[in-house]
């Protein structure tokens, strides 16, 4: 009778001794994306979380197919088609940083509004136009601090309430798998991957462009 082997290479019997890996089945242990099968690729690139070395894998193979070159020349093909990837992600990925600015700005800039004395009577002299305590009652960034509070308390108050609801709407939004922003911008980049380089899949065209990131390319692993 025929003896059974597997895609490692070795018979189903040698693969496992008393419920253990033997070394030469140990040895066939792909340790690169480039070393594994067909299958494999395609499964790690078809998880519900793509993993990006694969769905590297599938355009390379892809390339190679289409183009009738060998891996390092289909590699290179890659390249090209990663960086056109990239293209335009400096403004797509804008609004974060603004938010990301602007936030941490807020934060730190509230704090002398609130205590430092020189900030707080001008602001009041500006905006408020309300009556400062006495000198003696202000000579302590504490007793500043109390006196501010009157106005800077509905206010602060306010914009936390309002970024406390939106990060509860948030949190269920990504508990319903909506992104709108990031979803748009990334479908529309697969879509314009896939108009640049018609020849190729492309699904795994698609799947790429959409597990790689706005803000900054994925750190390939071999």
């Amino acid at each position: 009778m025929a003896q059974t082997r597997s895609m490692s290479g070795v018979p189903e019997s040698q693969q496992f001794r008393d419920g253990k890996p033997t070394l030469e089945y140990a040895r066939q242990m792909p340790k690169t994306f480039a070393s594994m099968t067909n299958e494999q690729v395609l499964h790690f690139a078809e998880l519900s979380t793509p993993i990006p070395e694969a769905c590297r894998e599938c355009i390379v193979r892809d390339v190679m197919v289409v183009d009738q070159v060998e891996y390092d020349e289909a590699m290179k093909t890659f390249e090209e088609i990663a960086k056109t990837n990239r293209e335009g992600m400096t403004f797509a990925a804008f609004p974060s940083f603004s938010g990301f600015v602007v936030a941490g700005s807020a934060g730190f800039i509230s704090i002398p509004f609130v205590f430092n004395r020189g900030l707080v009577e001008w602001f009041n002299e500006a905006f408020v136009t309300s009556e400062m305590p006495p000198e003696q009652d202000l000579e302590t960034f504490l007793e500043v601090g109390a006196a501010s509070w009157g106005w800077m308390e509905p206010v602060l108050g306010q914009l936390s309430f309002s970024i406390l609801c939106m990060q509860f709407a948030r949190s269920q939004m990504q508990n319903l798998g909506f992104r709108p922003y990031n979803d748009f911008m990334k479908n529309r980049r697969a879509r314009y991957l896939i108009a640049k380089y018609p020849k190729y899949d492309p699904e795994f065209l698609s799947n790429y462009s959409k597990c790689d990131k706005l803000i900054g390319p994925h750190k390939m692993a071999k």
